[in-house]
């Protein structure tokens, strides 16, 4: 079952608020959710009704493969387009995808952290 637009961000928020260590705000623009992780963004969520996406962090090849997988898969808005995807909803777009991507995005960043800056460092 495809996840409709507000699932899709509805289930981002929740995965990410989930995960150690992070924060979120709106630091850019009223219509952006930004979820960090020690100060470094790894999810937007974009509250325009016209427009339900989410953008996650993302390793190139797995950002191909889902662009070629996905229509609603796009090169990452806002951000450098070979390391970020967004993710509209559309067919084969589950909350599991979506899970998925949000958590491999908040691990890229976190594996790019200092030890002493990861979640749980102490």
């Amino acid at each position: 079952m495809s996840a409709a637009g507000d699932r899709l961000q509805e289930t981002a928020r929740r995965t990410a608020l989930a995960l150690p260590g992070v924060s979120n705000g709106r630091p850019f623009t009223p219509q952006l959710d930004v979820y960090k992780v020690a100060g470094k963004v790894f999810l937007i969520v974009t509250d325009d009704p016209d427009e339900q996406i989410i953008t996650v962090k993302c390793d190139p090849e797995l950002a191909r493969a889902h662009m070629c997988g996905y229509a609603s898969v796009t090169p990452g808005r806002y951000l450098d387009k070979r390391h970020w995807m967004s993710i509209g909803p559309g067919p084969g777009i589950t909350e599991r995808l979506v899970t998925e991507a949000v958590e491999d995005s908040y691990d890229l960043v976190v594996e790019r952290l200092p030890q002493r800056d990861r979640p749980g460092a102490g």
